[in-house]
C-alpha cells in the first residue's frame, strides 16, 4: 500500500491572510492538534522573521510530540553569500527542529529581481536541466 506524507503549513502561509495574527499560544494549539490529527509534519514558519516565531520554536522543541515532526522554513542562502556566513541559514540550524524545508527561486525573473543575481552559476557549479 502507497502512504501519503502529509505536510502542513498552516503556521506559516495560514498567517499571511488579512486579519490573521497568530500569537505564539496560537501557533502552539494549532501544532499541537495538527499533531493529534496525525499530520507527518507541521511547519512552524521561518524562525528569522520575527521574534514571535523563534520564541514559537523554543517552545515547540518542549512539546511531547506523538506523530508529526516540526519543520523550520526558509531559503537557500543570500547570492554572494557562503551558505556557512549566511544568517538565515543559521537562524535554522538554531530553531532546532528536525526537519528544516528551504526554498529556492528558481523563475529567471524571480532570480534576476528578487534575488538580484544572474542567472549564470558560480566557479564550480555544474547545473543541469531537465
Amino acid at each position: 500500500m502507497n502512504r501519503v506524507t502529509v505536510y502542513d503549513t498552516t503556521l506559516r502561509d495560514g498567517s499571511q491572510a488579512a486579519g490573521v495574527a497568530f500569537s505564539v499560544e496560537d501557533k502552539l494549539r494549532i501544532a499541537r492538534r495538527l499533531d493529534d490529527l496525525g499530520f507527518d509534519y507541521v511547519e512552524g514558519g521561518w524562525p528569522g522573521s520575527n521574534p514571535k516565531d523563534m520564541a514559537f520554536f523554543e517552545r515547540a522543541r518542549a512539546l511531547p510530540w506523538r506523530h508529526a515532526r516540526l519543520a523550520a522554513f526558509g531559503s537557500t542562502r543570500r547570492a554572494a553569500t557562503r551558505a556557512e556566513d549566511d544568517p538565515n541559514l543559521q537562524i535554522m540550524i538554531e530553531a532546532g527542529t528536525p526537519t528544516v524545508t528551504i526554498f529556492g527561486k528558481s523563475w529567471d525573473l524571480h532570480v534576476r529581481s528578487g534575488l538580484r543575481t544572474s542567472l549564470e552559476p558560480e566557479s564550480g557549479v555544474k547545473i543541469v536541466k531537465f
